[in-house]
């Protein structure tokens, strides 16, 4: 273990040996030559933008998970638990959980069976051209602002752990992905995620084994964050009564509607990032098992993100806080919980593949909004807005291209991450822009046939503005926070969450209104788009073990229990 005197000093806490060094320069060049290697097989647009769509159902539900365990999770969420305790641990269970069983049971199999390249493409289909751009213009917008998480999160871990310059590690890790996304296409993004999936999990799981164990177990590591903060931090339901009891100053409303009900299945169901690897699925058996799979990973993923924000809370020398005051005080934000972590207990070669594993969830997470964003760039806005009538050869150039300018684009977004006090914070706040509403018009376009083109344009665009006016409301005249979040008691992540719940409470309320004011399609033109009018093909004749359903139960039942554990 390293010296505890190590972890003040802001600068080169640790250095990297040889042995370090070969590995991350060999996950570098591993990653480039998949992406030469796949090059050959991504020729066509079905190749280039769904993998040829003959993934399996393991390879795709492994990607759909690593393509959301980027920066995201690993030092978003380690960030969040640090400043808000295991009630970041919702952000894994009851929000990701239901939401991905229901992507696999019941919305893939219109998602699949249209054929769409993108949800804005199944957003034509059910609403018309105007809802398609709008939804595709919001998406685009998100995923370069995500993208920009990553690499700043990337060179937060360079400037803390290696001392490296902030402006190298962006434009080396830029490059990279830019470089094998483009090459090979979803098919070599899905390929590393899969790598980088094995990568995270073999890296991250070092800090919390250790840190267990310098602890002496949970039960101590529970009475040492009770001591350093407060016992709320590690009880999950139990302080969720009241605003003023936990420190996310949210109720349990917001949690089980904003964040269990709107903002994952906005999330899990509608967001193309994650949606695309599915879609990637051989058949539409694997394409329902896919999330299936991933869920069951999903539940685990809390050992390597949020506990290390909890060890942190008990065995860190140094007090954490929000990014602004830290560049103020010279000092270590909330979101440099991980490498200080990493720092603390990686010596030579285990420090290699801590950094390696760090290093593959920011290019997981690169990967993924690069790739969705030039998919839903070249058909949602090229091919519908400005070259309508072209070659698909010329549809994959134009793909590899919007790749290399999504990379660049997100660059500059980077840098807007420091406003926040922490990444989840940001993330979130975009979510409920974007996420939200999006899903009030797509699940109301599956589930009512009654919903018209009209409303679901207006009721689209009513929630993404009401949710970016309430978020410039409580910013110019903080006592609306006690209208938006319930309380004026209420953190950051809570007024996420309501303002997530109201935008699509909006969305779906105009949604209704113009629809009932305005002419529906006729059935005949809803088949394959709306439950009631469609033939949904079942699976094949296979024993009750391999049944999507089978296993979403078995997963419900899991996620059931954890819950109880940590109540």
């Amino acid at each position: 273990m390293r010296p505890i005197l190590a972890l003040v000093a802001p600068q080169h806490l640790v250095r990297l040996s040889p042995v370090d060094l070969i590995i991350v320069v060999f996950y570098f060049v591993l990653v480039l030559a998949i992406g030469l290697y796949l090059r050959g097989r991504s020729n066509t647009g079905k190749d280039f933008f769904l993998a040829g769509r003959e993934m399996t159902a393991w390879i795709a539900g492994l990607s759909f998970l690593s393509a959301n365990l980027g920066a995201l999770e690993l030092m978003g969420w380690a960030a969040a638990s640090y400043q808000y305790g295991i009630l970041a641990a919702h952000w894994y269970w009851i929000g990701a959980i239901p939401a991905m069983l229901f992507l696999g049971i019941v919305m893939m199999p219109f998602y699949y069976i249209s054929k769409t390249h993108s949800v804005p493409g199944y957003l034509k289909l059910r609403f018309g051209e105007s809802s398609r751009v709008l939804a595709a213009a919001s998406f685009a917008f998100m995923t370069v602002l995500m993208s920009g998480i990553n690499m700043y999160s990337m060179a937060l871990v360079m400037k803390v752990a290696l001392g490296w310059d902030v402006h190298f590690s962006i434009w080396v890790s830029a490059l990279t992905v830019a470089g094998y996304v483009a090459l090979g296409g979803l098919r070599s993004a899905i390929f590393n995620e899969v790598l980088q999936f094995v990568l995270i999990w073999a890296g991250a799981l070092l800090i919390p084994i250790l840190g267990l164990v310098e602890v002496g177990g949970w039960r101590n590591l529970q009475a040492q964050v009770a001591r350093n903060a407060s016992a709320e931090y590690t009880h999950l339901w139990r302080y969720l009564g009241s605003f003023s009891d936990n420190p996310m100053g949210i109720h349990w409303t917001g949690i089980v509607f904003g964040l269990g009900f709107v903002i994952s299945f906005g999330y899990w169901t509608t967001d193309f990032l994650v949606v695309q690897r599915v879609l990637a699925a051989k058949d539409l058996r694997s394409a329902k098992m896919a999330p299936i799979i991933g869920a069951a990973f999903k539940m685990f993923v809390p050992f390597i993100v949020i506990l290390p924000g909890l060890l942190a809370l008990a065995v860190l020398p140094v007090k954490l806080t929000g990014e602004a005051a830290a560049v103020a005080a010279g000092g270590h934000s909330y979101n440099e919980v991980l490498p200080l972590m990493l720092a603390r207990y990686c010596g030579p070669g285990l420090l290699g593949l801590g950094i390696t594993a760090l290093i593959a969830g920011f290019m997981s997470g690169m990967a993924g909004n690069v790739s969705a964003f030039s998919t839903v760039w070249t058909y949602d806005i090229y091919a519908a807005l400005i070259k309508k009538k072209a070659s698909d050869a010329h549809y994959v150039l134009m793909g590899r291209w919007s790749t290399i300018l999504g990379v660049l684009i997100s660059i500059g977004t980077a840098y807007l991450v420091m406003q926040f006090l922490s990444i989840m914070d940001y993330v979130q706040a975009l979510f409920s822009f974007f996420i939200a509403p999006l899903f009030g018009t797509v699940i109301l376009g599956m589930l009512w046939k009654r919903a018209t083109a009209a409303g679901g344009f207006w009721g689209l665009l009513a929630g993404t503005l009401s949710s970016v006016g309430m978020w410039a409301w409580v910013k110019f005249d903080p006592s609306a926070l006690a209208y938006v979040a319930l309380s004026r008691n209420a953190r950051d992540m809570a007024e996420n969450m309501y303002r997530g719940l109201w935008s699509w409470l909006i969305c779906v309320g105009v949604t209704v209104v113009v629809s009932l004011l305005t002419k529906p399609k006729a059935e005949n033109e809803l088949k394959g788009l709306v439950y009631g009018v469609t033939d949904i093909p079942s699976e094949q004749l296979v024993p009750i073990y391999q049944r999507p359903l089978f296993w979403a139960v078995v997963v419900a039942i899991v996620f059931i229990v954890l819950n109880i554990i940590f109540w």
